[in-house]
């Protein structure tokens, strides 16, 4: 049904244009899970579950792209952490999708898989970078699908496509295998229709890899079990602080920040304590720029060598020499091929003050007011239309900078039926709290509805 779906809507019919590749095994894959099924049992909820992932993640039966056509022939000798945690799980890759070329931007346009539309309105922007994800799973290709995140590449796509979205902890699942962008701030994740399914697809990616030492600070740090946290009652006697400063304040923001009012007075309804709350030096804060301007250059050689003898090239030199990109990507990696070494002060300065300076200030708050998490608008602008130019505000500097985990939900619609969604930014490692606050948010409310292009 999924790959019918994906040649009905991808290739023919409104060409949603989300998916790079299609898993040519997937069905001989599905028949051997299937009789394991009936021999063995099931290994779990993801036992035969087809699930589409961001074709960043490396995958040793299919290309791996980044979304460029440099790499439209790379084939990776293995998978990566969180495809083999996947596969142990019983759950079949049935196909990778399209992201923003080497996940620079929030408008998903590449040289491998061209401009992904929104299922909710083909005229407008999928987000991004994970926008072929977003588009996908909006439009039932797959039962959910995995994202990364440097900024808010996961939490972006997911609020314009009516999604759940979680970006997790750093450190609580692997990058292994996954083309970097800025490993300071990368991250993998789920994108469902619904917390449950997002909450079943962290709980089997997440956990120690000897591969990605960050993942050392997860142990011993997790409940593990983020299904137990679907508490239809989770907001009841919960805390929670508004980040005003985070809502747009220009007429295109307008509309959301009214969906947003709606969702506070929810939760309210639906037991919980909503206050509003300053957050010291956020200015500050939203001022220190993403890292992968530095470090994109020496972890995408880094990755090329990953490749071995296989790789189509050796460095981004010579990726950018060869013209085989998108020529919207030409001033970014010629920006970034030209930072000379990671040892610049502004760089270190950054690296030094930026996170502490964020966890600082969120944690204060936090303790001072007693709080379970923050909430705000996800994207202070919804999805405009492709071509005319897409702000997303700062709001999702937050989690990136900080390290802390953000689950972003569906809050509703504007006027012109565009998806809006609310996050929800807790402590390190509070992934149960957070998934416990959004189920019972999105059960209370039940704002998701399918997008009217893809029935």
């Amino acid at each position: 049904m999924y790959l019918d779906r994906i040649k009905m809507f991808d290739d023919q019919g409104p060409k949603i244009n989300a998916i790079i590749t299609v898993n040519q095994n997937a069905v001989e894959a599905a028949q051997e899970l299937d009789k394991e099924r009936k021999q063995k049992g099931p290994r779990g909820p993801l036992h035969g579950i087809p699930i589409i992932v961001k074709d960043n993640y490396d995958t040793a039966d299919m290309p791996t792209t980044a979304g460029c056509i440099c790499l439209k022939d790379s084939i990776p000798d293995d998978d990566s952490h969180q495809i083999k945690k996947l596969k142990e799980a019983g759950a079949i890759i049935l196909a990778k999708s399209n992201l923003h070329e080497f996940a620079f931007g929030i408008t998903t346009v590449s040289s491998a898989g061209g401009q992904t539309l929104n299922p909710y309105n083909l005229e407008r922007n999928p987000g991004g970078s994970s926008g072929g994800t977003g588009a996908a799973i909006a439009a039932n290709f797959a039962a959910a699908g995995l994202g990364t995140d440097t900024g808010g590449s996961i939490r972006i796509p997911s609020a314009f496509n009516s999604l759940v979205g979680i970006r997790p902890t750093i450190g609580l699942s692997s990058r292994d295998g996954i083309v970097p962008l800025a490993l300071t701030q990368d991250v993998g994740g789920p994108m469902a229709r619904t917390v449950a399914d997002a909450a079943i697809l962290l709980e089997a990616t997440s956990g120690y890899d000897p591969n990605d030492t960050k993942t050392a600070w997860s142990v011993g740090e997790t409940e593990g079990d983020y299904i137990k946290s679907l508490d239809r009652k989770g907001l009841q006697g919960a805390k929670i602080g508004v980040i005003r400063d985070l809502f747009g304040k220009q007429p295109e923001n307008v509309e959301v920040n009214q969906v947003t009012n709606e969702a506070i007075g929810d939760m309210k309804k639906l037991g919980a304590k909503v206050i509003d709350v300053k957050i010291p030096e956020l200015d500050k804060i939203l001022a220190y720029p993403s890292l992968s301007s530095w470090e994109f250059k020496f972890q995408f050689n880094d990755y090329l060598k990953s490749l071995g003898e296989d790789a189509p090239f050796d460095s981004l030199t010579e990726v950018i020499e060869s013209g085989q990109f998108h020529p919207s990507s030409k001033s970014s990696l010629i920006a970034r091929d030209q930072v000379k070494s990671l040892e610049e002060e502004e760089y270190k300065d950054i690296l030094l003050f930026r996170t502490k300076l964020t966890q600082q200030s969120l944690l204060k708050v936090m303790a001072d007011e007693d709080l379970d998490a923050f909430v705000y608008p996800t994207s202070s602008q919804p999805a405009q239309v492709i071509g005319k130019g897409q702000n997303s505000g700062s709001a999702n500097r937050l989690s990136a900078f900080s390290e802390f985990p953000a689950i972003t939900v569906p809050a509703g619609f504007t006027s012109e039926n565009l998806p809006v969604g609310i996050e929800f930014l807790g402590r390190a490692f509070s992934e149960p709290s957070l998934i416990k606050l959004a189920y019972a948010y999105e059960q209370g409310t039940e704002h998701r509805k399918p997008p009217s292009t893809t029935p």
